[in-house]
């Protein structure tokens, strides 16, 4: 179910359920926008741990109308709780509001699935998170132990942040 968003002067964008023919692009998008996050060694994502997201949850992207990948965010039904992570903006499109919108679509598929609460998991490392995902609804739930898939540089403390947002 592809769809446009723009009701008003934002771009016009196409929310689509990620197929194993988008990994490559994906791949590249998702490592260049998480080549912020200095404190890990290595790429944030590969062709087998995509292909293992892909299996458990789905990958909801945005395109522009030209067909250029531009974003990405992971949604896993779990219950009446849906998680979503690895929100991913192509650096060239970032600070445009993309992240929002794609989350506010990603917010809307979950209450379409049954869902009353939106779950995402931020490292506190990346302290300019939480106030952004504030402004968008969610609040503090707690902390979480983060399991790292790539080394993480030495003397450097990693854990998660769990935010929730109600979705009725």
């Amino acid at each position: 179910m592809a769809h446009t968003g723009a009701s008003d002067d934002r771009p016009a964008l196409q929310f689509r359920i990620a197929g194993q023919e988008d990994a490559a692009r994906l791949i590249a998008m998702i490592n260049a926008a998480f080549s912020v996050e200095e404190f890990l060694g290595g790429t944030r994502t590969d062709a087998e741990r995509l292909a293992s997201m892909m299996a458990k949850g789905a990958i909801l992207m945005v395109e522009d109308l030209a067909g250029r990948l531009i974003g990405s965010l992971y949604m896993e039904l779990r219950g009446e709780r849906g998680y979503l992570g690895m929100l991913a903006v192509d650096p060239a499109a970032q600070r445009q509001g993309i992240a929002r919108r794609l989350t506010a679509e990603a917010e809307g598929r979950l209450r379409a699935a049954g869902c009353t609460v939106a779950e995402i998991i931020v490292l506190n490392q990346r302290t300019e998170l939480p106030p952004l995902y504030r402004r968008w609804g969610f609040v503090e739930a707690g902390t979480t132990d983060f399991k790292p898939s790539r080394p993480v540089k030495a003397g450097v403390e990693i854990f998660g942040i769990v935010m929730e947002k109600q979705l009725y």
